[in-house]
């Protein structure tokens, strides 16, 4: 049985260079590319980080049965949606994956495959550190959203308190102020879990 490891946290957590990071140590883990209705960033290519698509694209995925979870927020630059699509990339019979997203989207994933088959690994920073990566990494853009940095810092305070973090049954919990170390700690849990999985499958 195949599992989904699931990587989250909040805005810059430093979770998608952990992600990307252990997509390259452990390349055999699958991957699954998300939709979304956001524009496209500078740097981003199309069925890459996200599969870019508009509103009218939802509605036929949709009306066809295929999204699996969505979640959607009001930004500063209007509704962007994110959401995960039964598009035949998922196969737990033959496949681990690696996956990054959202506590929410974490736990519609949970609720979909089954809380045994999805796996959470959640990032931590403390704030402040988080806080001045997220303002270093906009001051790089072209044209700098410094509102919609406030807005998703602060709703991070909502979206991962900690009633809601053991209500998604999140237990591992790793921290990214040394990122080398934090990448290494990840590579050895999902190497360990993957290596119980094999010997309860053998018993």
């Amino acid at each position: 049985m195949g599992k989904i490891y699931y990587i989250m946290g909040k805005s810059s957590s430093g979770k998608d260079s952990v992600f990307k990071e252990i997509q390259k140590r452990m390349p055999e883990l699958s991957q699954i590319t998300m939709y979304t209705t956001r524009p496209i960033r500078e740097g981003e290519r199309d069925g890459v980080e996200y599969y870019f698509t508009d509103e009218t694209g939802l509605k036929k995925l949709e009306e066809e049965g295929r999204v699996i979870e969505l979640r959607a927020y009001n930004t500063k630059c209007g509704v962007w949606k994110y959401f995960t699509v039964n598009d035949g990339q998922i196969s737990l019979d033959e496949k681990d994956y690696l996956v990054i997203g959202t506590l929410e989207s974490y736990a519609e994933m949970r609720r979909y495959f089954g809380s045994e088959k999805v796996i959470g690994i959640y990032i931590e920073v403390e704030d402040g550190i988080r806080l001045e990566r997220a303002l270093k990494r906009e001051q790089q853009q072209a044209n700098p959203k410094y509102a919609e940095m406030c807005r998703r810092f602060l709703a991070d305070q909502d979206d991962f308190c900690e009633e809601k973090l053991e209500q998604a049954g999140i237990e591992r919990r790793f921290c990214n102020v040394e990122f080398e170390t934090c990448v290494e700690e990840i590579c050895r849990f999902i190497v360990s879990d993957q290596n119980g999985e094999r010997v309860h499958r053998e018993r």
